[in-house]
């Protein structure tokens, strides 16, 4: 007999009555009926109800508190029948105590109780989140969590890709993001970072001769914290593959995204599902590069219906419709959806209009419209009586597209038009290679490492905002679930990237050296993708929030108030890394 256990809290049937036997684990909850008292056991794998009514082990029991962790020997018993428990697997038998063994009480005050832990503050969870992760609904959460990795990997495996395990500590590269910085004890004044994506190394691998790669890759930005987006770090499937197309590459995704959603999703696939939308396309129809597919709402573009009219407001501006059904909602709705749109998206307003069954036309903006112009706006829009229809207007084009595809979700919400019990999938693709930035320059829109549509031509001949990449996002129900690209593999292309970018061709050699010298070593066509683990594990929960399906995650301020980091070090610490502090509040600071 083990020391601590013969079985788990989730293994003992009607079959195993008359049973000595030993478990342990930690007191759910103690029940006090007066000369007898049962207790439910709890461990990572189940619970089993133990119960006495030795007199001696009653008195034992009154200094166990809830929480502890214990071990106890006993005899298997069927329940009575009316105290028959189907709801648990052991939920037919319990344990009759001959002996229990504390092994650590619980010797403070509890935070909170463990199965109520979703009802208190989220910091205060993760102050404590050694006993919030033993609340059973989270604690699955983590177990199906190791579960899906599994898949992943058999999945891998199973296609033919080697898993391999690149550099943590490596150099520093413009992902899109900002890098953690490592200063080097042994290279003074020099840094490691830790990688945004394992992208430059991926890439080697298939320059070394590797043709399928893939790892459950650690990843590491500095990035502000979202509902989506844990704060420092995530995990992602990070995978090439040599001498293929992106049509290979988006099979692969489909492939495995279809395994894995079918194993373990809450809802079908649906069978509309893995289409290509351009990037202009889905920015025009939706007003996102991650549209939720399960909203039938549309955007449409009417800036024309008000190019020669008298309506000021709309004149010479991008004019985005959204026609609903109106016939369900009360005038209310629409004063409700302009009171969102200020206060939430900080728009200046929201105008609409509302056409009635006898086809008259009321709203803030109905005088401004003539007659030709609304009917030019039903037939674009597909609107008649008893629809209505909102408007979005901006001077910049990217503006009134993503506010109107904010009202677009929003609307979808309240009108309960999102169908929760099916997942649908698409591929944005040709996102253009470069953008503006703030100041007016021209920068990577993406992954500088992606190949440019029409190679170095492209690069010498066109215009670099009309330029587009071989590059495309998976989106799920409106979230971003994975990136990926054909990928440079010319070191003529990437030092003229670059160059317009603004990088010379020497900054590109120290920056980009490995890759810049492994191109002109017969590198071959590749290709890849890598979607988040994280974010795709919230979509299978049905999870809203990512730090719920994280072991140890950090806030929404990116601290981790489990380990309190980040935190101050010593004087000698940073001597040893050559590193001084130059802050305002050096008084703060722990020595």
């Amino acid at each position: 007999m083990s020391e601590y256990r013969t079985h788990t809290c989730n293994e003992l049937r009607e079959e195993d009555a008359g049973k000595e036997v030993k478990l342990s684990g930690f007191v759910k909850t103690i029940r006090d009926l007066g000369g007898c008292v049962f207790i439910d056991l709890r461990d990572h794998y189940g619970i089993t109800q133990l119960t006495t009514e030795d007199p001696k082990l009653l008195e034992q029991i009154k200094k166990i508190n809830v929480e502890a962790s214990i071990t106890v020997e006993g005899t298997v018993v069927k329940r009575p029948d009316e105290n028959i428990n189907d709801k648990l697997a052991t939920g037919r038998v319990e344990v009759e105590l001959k002996s229990i063994i504390i092994q650590n009480n619980v010797l403070l005050p509890m935070p909170f109780e463990v199965e109520k832990s979703h009802d208190v503050k989220e910091d205060l969870r993760l102050q404590y989140r050694f006993l919030d992760l033993r609340n059973e609904s989270i604690h699955e959460k983590i177990v199906f969590r190791s579960k899906v990795l599994k898949c992943l990997r058999d999945k891998m495996d199973s296609m033919g890709f080697v898993e391999v395990q690149t550099p943590i500590l490596t150099s520093s590269s413009p992902e899109g993001a900002r890098d953690y910085l490592i200063p080097s004890r042994l290279h003074p004044g020099e840094f490691y970072a830790l990688p945004q994506a394992p992208q430059q190394f991926k890439q080697l691998l298939m320059i070394s001769g590797f043709d399928k790669y893939y790892q459950i890759a650690p990843c590491f930005r500095d990035e502000d914290p979202r509902a989506d987006r844990s704060p420092g770090e995530f995990y992602q499937l990070d995978f090439e593959m040599s001498f293929v197309t992106q049509k290979e590459v988006l099979e692969t995704l489909k492939e495995v995204t279809t395994h894995v959603f079918t194993k373990y999703g809450h809802g079908k696939i649906s069978e509309d599902s893995f289409i290509e939308i351009p990037y202009k396309t889905a920015m025009d129809k939706y007003g996102t590069d991650k549209p939720d597919l399960r909203n039938p709402l549309v955007l449409t573009d009417v800036s024309e219906c008000f190019k020669n009219s008298g309506f000021n407001a709309f004149k010479g501006k991008t004019v985005k419709a959204i026609a609903i059904d109106s016939s369900l909602v009360t005038r209310r709705f629409f004063d409700e959806m302009t009171d969102f749109a200020k206060s939430e998206l900080d728009m200046k307003g929201l105008a609409w209009i509302k056409i009635n069954e006898d086809s008259t036309v009321v709203g803030p903006i109905a005088k401004y419209l003539s007659e030709d112009i609304l009917k030019d706006m039903l037939e674009k829009t597909g609107a008649k009586e008893n629809y209505g229809i909102f408007f979005i207007a901006n001077e910049d084009y990217l503006t009134a597209c993503k506010d109107a595809g904010n009202i677009r979700n929003e609307l979808g919400k309240r009108l309960g038009l999102i169908d929760e019990n099916i997942y649908k999938f698409c591929f944005i693709v040709d996102f253009p290679f470069y953008e503006l930035t703030d100041d007016g320059r021209i920068d990577f829109g993406h992954n500088p490492f992606s190949m440019p549509q029409g190679g170095l031509e492209a690069l010498e001949t066109k215009d670099p905002l009309d330029i587009l990449a071989y590059q495309f996002d998976m989106v799920g129900n409106g979230y971003e679930l994975a990136s990926g690209a054909v990928r440079n593999h010319d070191t003529a292309i990437m030092t003229k990237a670059f160059e317009i970018a603004g990088y010379s061709e020497e900054t590109v050699k120290n920056k980009f050296g490995a890759l810049y010298n492994a191109f002109k070593y017969g590198a071959p066509p590749h290709a890849g993708a890598a979607p988040g683990i994280d974010r795709m594990i919230m979509v299978l929960l049905g999870e809203t929030n990512i730090r719920e399906i994280i072991a140890f995650p950090k806030n929404s301020k990116a601290r981790d108030l489990l380990m309190q980091a980040p935190n101050y070090v010593t004087d000698e610490q940073l001597r040893d890394v050559h590193i001084k502090i130059d802050i305002k509040d050096k008084d703060k600071r722990e020595e």
